[in-house]
């Protein structure tokens, strides 16, 4: 009986260490002119990161740190600049599991 209970403890417990993250209002980049627009990553045009989008996308964090989004992430990614009508200054809030230096989205929008 105590490992019963321990065992729904155990399952209880495991979901919550597994705690998404939020980036908020960061740069969106995309792989190939990461280290291109690194400097400056608000000058980087919406039309290159369309261009360049089957390079995958990431963030870059307010350390200088590149996280790349996972495949659902790119694909989110294509579906908010699509929308956009930012030119340049692309930044977004990004919710997920961060897992080594990918990024599991689950959200993924452009704010205003």
């Amino acid at each position: 009986m105590k490992m019963l209970r321990w065992m729904a403890v155990a399952a209880l417990v495991t979901p919550a260490l597994a705690m998404a993250a939020t980036w908020e209002k960061v740069p969106l980049v995309d792989h190939m002119c990461a280290d291109k627009v690194k400097g400056n990553p608000d000058a980087h045009k919406t039309s290159c990161l369309l261009k360049c989008a089957s390079s995958g996308y990431g963030i870059l964090t307010a350390s200088g740190a590149w996280l790349k989004l996972d495949e659902a992430g790119n694909e989110k990614a294509v579906a908010a600049l699509k929308k956009t009508s930012k030119a340049d200054h692309v930044r977004v809030n990004v919710t997920g599991e961060q897992k080594g230096d990918v990024i599991a989205v689950s959200s993924l929008a452009i704010p205003d």
